[in-house]
């Protein structure tokens, strides 16, 4: 099995190192699995496990106070599961498995999809809002109001910052507007193959700050994740931006058309960048190569941290 793995494009982590172990024991213990499609979901629950990762605990915290969790998962078939604004559920990704492997259906959200997890036996109920988050939340003094009290707080906070990817620096680390109140890196995502079968999967806590129940381009196919014979990409970044130009879907395109997995990363994001100006990375993952020519990484923020692992 080959995997690669990534923990969330934006500004340089405060803890790169630990989190790189982290990456590192994920890629790891995906690569140790019998199907591509297990090795994915095993990987990124390691990751949605550790505060460290804007996914599941210690995910990104809404206008109201609350984490809500998004994944997607699609396979070398086309089969795709999706599911979205879930409190409670740390490990998003086994529930866009359910979605795939158990309903007819590509898309379940909200409450829906947290009952579903329960019934499918993916754990509910789970405090996702550490003590740094909630704290970070209460001092910008959040909104009680309706929904339009709500978007006049956000105005000036969500996406503020390199941090989410959703503002290029100065070349110095500042950014313009209120930065660093919000440091997620948006987020995480791994791709496996056997060398026949393909599975991708993104899952994230979202982006701080953002308006009570919105749902970025993780969940949403060719998004935040994309995956076909020809391979498979899982994206990271400005949310909005990566959904209108559907990134993870260019970057397969690309290996559709022949380029190689790194030389498919870098043209997608560089395309990217030219419609949006905004920050994203992508990883991608070509089952036809072999090696270090099977996984590509690119990304136009300050860092992206990323593991490969091969277990053949």
């Amino acid at each position: 099995m080959r995997v690669i793995v990534h923990g969330g494009a934006g500004g340089a982590p405060d803890e790169p190192e630990p989190r790189q172990a982290v990456l590192d024991e994920a890629a790891t213990r995906g690569a140790k699995s019998g199907t591509p499609l297990d090795a994915v979901e095993s990987a990124v629950s390691v990751l949605e496990s550790d505060p460290r990762f804007n996914a599941g605990v210690g995910g990104a915290v809404q206008s109201d106070g609350v984490v809500r969790t998004d994944a997607g998962v699609m396979t070398s078939d086309r089969e795709i599961g999706a599911a979205c604004s879930m409190p409670g559920v740390e490990h998003a990704a086994s529930v866009a498995r359910v979605v795939r492997s158990e309903t007819p259906h590509v898309f379940v959200s909200g409450e829906h999809a947290v009952e579903l997890a329960d019934e499918f036996g993916v754990e509910t109920g789970v405090d996702l809002l550490t003590d740094e988050k909630r704290e970070r939340y209460e001092a910008e003094d959040p909104p009680r109001g309706d929904p339009r009290e709500h978007l006049d707080w956000l105005a000036s906070r969500f996406g503020s910052g390199d941090d989410q990817a959703g503002e290029r620096s100065d070349g110095d680390g500042a950014t313009s507007g209120e930065s660093g109140r919000a440091p997620d890196h948006d987020t995480v995502g791994a791709v496996a193959t056997d060398g026949d079968r393909v599975a991708a999967v993104t899952s994230t806590g979202g982006r701080s700050f953002a308006l009570a129940g919105r749902v970025g381009d993780v969940p949403q196919v060719g998004s935040g994740f994309f995956c076909t014979e020809a391979g498979g990409a899982s994206a990271t970044g400005a949310g909005e931006d990566i959904a209108r130009v559907t990134l993870s879907r260019r970057a397969v395109d690309h290996l559709d058309d022949g380029l190689g997995a790194q030389a498919a990363a870098d043209r997608a994001i560089d395309e990217f960048e030219s419609i949006t100006g905004s920050g994203a990375g992508v990883i991608v993952l070509d089952p036809d190569a072999t090696g270090a020519d099977a996984a590509g990484s690119a990304f136009n923020t300050e860092g992206m941290q990323t593991s490969v692992a091969l277990d053949e």
